[in-house]
């Protein structure tokens, strides 16, 4: 019984030891630089989440559709002022996905 409880403990901290970390959205975009233009609801030098959410709120293909301007940058969407490319170096696709994600849900 000894064996099986030290056994099932020592599986428990190898588990959370390979376990990905929970990914933090926020704290992600801030590393990124995602704040240095964006606030959850204010207008900076780019719409806030809360805009952003509120224009394509309901699209099927929104979460795509922003990943990707993310990445690749561009203008025209909010206003003149274009948005940089976020390349993987900045931003993983995981958590560029997870932000985006985060940010529909303002």
């Amino acid at each position: 019984m000894r064996t099986l409880i030290a056994t099932l403990g020592m599986a428990a901290v190898g588990l959370g030891a390979v376990a990905p970390a929970q990914a933090d959205p926020e704290a992600n975009m801030v590393k990124a630089g995602c704040t240095a233009c964006h606030t959850k609801d204010k207008r900076l030098v780019g719409p806030s989440y809360k805009d952003i959410a509120a224009k394509y709120k309901g699209q099927a293909t929104a979460v795509a559709t922003l990943t990707e301007k993310a990445r690749a940058g561009g203008k025209g969407s909010f206003g003149p002022i274009p948005m940089p490319p976020n390349p993987v170096a900045k931003i993983s696709d995981a958590d560029l996905k997870a932000a985006v994600e985060w940010i529909l849900k303002q």
